[in-house]
């Protein structure tokens, strides 16, 4: 059925079947917020609750009271504030190693994938996933350094050109580039993700192989689906931001809770969207397919007809006894 469909159709179908796995993510990034930014809060709390500059935080943004509130000695040191938000995201980052195996064998799941056969898909890919992910790491990172730095080379020499629409058209023309470039990327380790779980792909180095020698083979159809789903996470993130700052009060906090939360549940879907894309494509290029094995059948033993051996002749017949009366060579013929 996913070799009929699209795989923008056929991931969207998956994303759909499965809307429990982006609600799990959203607590878990809710929850981990919220014990990342305990220190910030309780500090912040302890000024602001005593103090008339808090009016021009919770009536707009003052840029000069947050960096008044930042320099008062009882603030505490940035470190301090920073280092609970950085140990929850890197804590956020062991859990999505964790839980992305089941995601995928969930959406390449015919049926609702049982709550036990999830865990144990994350339980044992979760050393691959860490593996994998520190690959991706370090590959992401080095192609992104390279960009940029050919990237600020060109600007540096668009800026000396006697062009003034030189130096915009390079830097946006760079930009579109590295993004391309990353989304490729996205795309490698995405189906590298898909086979160590789909396949049960011990070595990591084979599935990431398999994705990069995928990944240039539709590398097309990959990057309109991945792009689109990316322009889709755009439009959200700009109409949350607008419905922010055209119906939500500065003073309203539970207006800012509910429409900043519900953008981040929005912003979701796109990224599991490409996730459900890789899914569709692994299954119709990359699964190997099963022969289906045929039992072998016997034919049956049909009972051959007795046929009687026929008697052969004696050798030699008995003489026979003489005849009166007979003449004697007739005499025993």
């Amino acid at each position: 059925m996913n070799e009929k469909k699209g795989l923008l159709s056929s991931g969207l179908g998956m994303v759909a079947r499965n809307k429990r796995y982006i609600l799990w993510f959203w607590l878990l990034n809710l929850t981990l917020a919220e014990f990342g930014t305990s220190a910030f809060r309780k500090s912040a709390h302890a000024i602001l609750d005593h103090s008339l500059a808090a009016d021009r935080i919770v009536h707009g943004f003052d840029f000069a009271a947050m960096i008044n509130l930042f320099a008062r000695p009882e603030f505490g040191s940035m470190s301090a504030m920073t280092t609970p938000a950085l140990y929850f995201s890197f804590l956020f980052l062991m859990a999505t190693a964790l839980f992305l195996p089941g995601v995928f064998q969930g959406y390449a799941s015919t049926y609702r994938l049982p709550r036990e056969d999830f865990f144990r898909a994350c339980g044992r890919n979760l050393w691959r996933f860490i593996r994998l992910m520190i690959i991706a790491g370090i590959a992401m990172g080095i192609a992104t350094g390279v960009l940029f730095g050919i990237h600020g080379a060109l600007e540096k020499k668009a800026a000396e050109s006697t062009n003034e629409l030189l130096l915009p058209e390079v830097r946006f023309v760079g930009f579109a580039v590295i993004f391309l470039v990353m989304a490729i990327f996205r795309i490698w380790f995405d189906l590298a993700e898909a086979d160590i779980v789909l396949n049960d792909q011990r070595a990591v180095r084979k599935s990431i192989w398999a994705g990069l020698r995928h990944t240039f083979r539709g590398v097309i159809r990959l990057l309109a689906s991945y792009v689109i789903a990316t322009i889709v996470a755009a439009i959200i993130l700009v109409g949350g931001l607008w419905t922010w700052m055209r119906f939500v009060a500065p003073e309203s906090v539970l207006g800012a809770f509910v429409v900043s939360q519900l953008t981040l549940l929005l912003l979701l879907i796109p990224r599991f969207w490409q996730r459900g894309v890789a899914v569709s494509y692994w299954q119709q290029k990359m699964m190997v397919p099963v022969v289906a094995m045929q039992p072998t059948t016997t034919p049956p033993i049909m009972p051959q007809p007795i046929i009687p051996e026929p008697i052969p002749p004696a050798a030699s017949q008995e003489a026979t006894p003489p005849v009166p009366g007979a003449p004697p060579e007739t005499q025993g013929s």
